[in-house]
């Protein structure tokens, strides 16, 4: 790796030799995480908007420089704790979130904002390529979905199953290789469960992961018009 004059890393790609003619390409770090992005999951931050029922929905990649003290007020929440166990000080949900945003792409976590007000936070994932995909026939491109919804007063009024079809289709209408979309709520979970259910998913099977038991909920993009 070698620093440009503007401070940025960068990374040597293999060397393009043409006749006597030597090519050495150098690409920065920077890009190389979009291209990563890019090549897993599309770019979720170019998807653009969904209009809902409840507003406009969108997912923005998260900031761990804006959106850190939010996200450590969700993840302590009672509700939220009980089935994500990432309470304590900012550094737990920092470390939680940067292994992400450090990462090679597959997992990309997002704040949902509803009428531009962040209420919810996302992970949309390659469940092809996760541990998950041990658990469960994985199809290539499979595309996964975490889902909290972060203020007491948005819950239990189904909210969550708007935005879970809302998301679901962002999916599938920019992610043209994905054939469905899956998530793996607790079984205990059942008001997650349910807005799964109510927005088009359908419980596929009960996995035993190393966490907890999950109901694997399966959205077709065959079946997205039916259901």
């Amino acid at each position: 790796m070698t620093p440009t004059d503007a401070g940025a890393t960068t990374v040597s790609a293999p060397t393009v030799r043409s006749g006597e003619d030597t090519l050495e390409l150098r690409v920065p770090t920077e890009l190389l995480a979009l291209l990563a992005e890019a090549d897993l999951l599309d770019s979720p931050a170019t998807w653009g908007p969904a209009t809902t029922p409840a507003g406009r929905f969108e997912l923005a990649p998260v900031r761990l420089d804006r959106d850190l003290a939010l996200l450590t007020r969700w993840m302590n929440d009672p509700a939220v704790a009980a089935f994500w166990h990432l309470t304590g000080s900012h550094q737990v949900t920092a470390a939680h979130v940067r292994a992400q945003l450090e990462g090679d792409g597959r997992s990309i976590p997002c704040l949902g904002l509803l009428d531009g007000t962040p209420m919810s936070y996302w992970e949309v994932y390659r469940a092809d390529l996760d541990p998950l995909a041990r658990h469960y026939p994985a199809r290539p491109h499979d595309t996964g979905l975490h889902l909290l919804i972060g203020e007491a007063a948005d819950r239990g009024r189904g909210l969550g199953a708007v935005l879970l079809r809302a998301a679901a289709d962002l999916v599938l209408d920019n992610r043209p290789r994905c054939t469905r979309v899956v998530a793996e709520p607790d079984v205990r979970n059942t008001a997650s469960v349910s807005a799964f259910l109510s927005s088009g998913f359908r419980l596929s099977a009960e996995l035993d992961l190393p966490d907890k038991r999950a109901a694997l909920m399966v959205r077709e993009r065959a079946l997205r018009t039916l259901l």
